[in-house]
């Protein structure tokens, strides 16, 4: 996988992706060649983040083929694992989207999806604490867990503090797109 240079040459639009709106700003997708398994063309972007299927499929697809969902008809593969991104109050149709048709994020652990007003929220990122100093309803997300926990305060304060958006432990950033809160989960190894 050869890197792209982006200064040299003039490289097409990413598709758009509703819950995960900068896949190259988090990751998930590099300006890298790729001749894509599915469609078998010669890509200048590649897929970098986790995907659940029987054949290893690491760094051999394109954003193009998981945005029509003609890699996860493909290859059976999921972006997400479902397990983790079902929520009651959400139909199937975002819960899909989710699944088959939108990049995945890697994690410590297992990844989750959040969900809030009914519907998939939008991945911003992988944040630490500067990253999440402007942003009081994720913090206050993030805490909300810690007491879920059994956390006391001053043990979630000291945990949010040493929050590290390249390290341990991490924040994963998500935007509800009808209401605009930031929701925020965490973890580490």
């Amino acid at each position: 996988m050869d890197p792209v240079d982006r200064d040299d040459c003039d490289l097409p639009p990413l598709p758009s992706f509703r819950y995960h709106p900068d896949p190259l700003g988090t990751g998930s997708v590099i300006a890298a060649e790729v001749a894509c398994v599915s469609c078998e063309q010669l890509r200048p972007y590649t897929y970098t983040g986790p995907v659940y299927a029987v054949q290893e499929l690491v760094d051999v697809l394109c954003p193009w083929c998981i945005a029509d969902g003609s890699a996860a008809a493909q290859f059976d593969a999921e972006f997400t694992d479902i397990t983790w991104s079902v929520s009651d109050d959400v139909s199937e149709a975002p819960t899909d989207e989710v699944v088959h048709r939108t990049p995945g994020f890697s994690g410590w652990q297992q990844e989750r999806w959040l969900h809030h007003c009914g519907d998939a929220a939008a991945f911003l990122g992988a944040a630490g604490v500067a990253e999440l100093a402007g942003v009081p309803d994720a913090l206050e997300s993030l805490r909300r867990e810690g007491r879920l926990d059994g956390w006391p305060a001053d043990q979630i304060e000291r945990y949010l503090a040493a929050l590290d958006k390249n390290g341990q432990p991490t924040a994963y950033l998500f935007r509800c797109l009808h209401c605009g809160v930031h929701l925020a989960y965490s973890d580490f190894t």
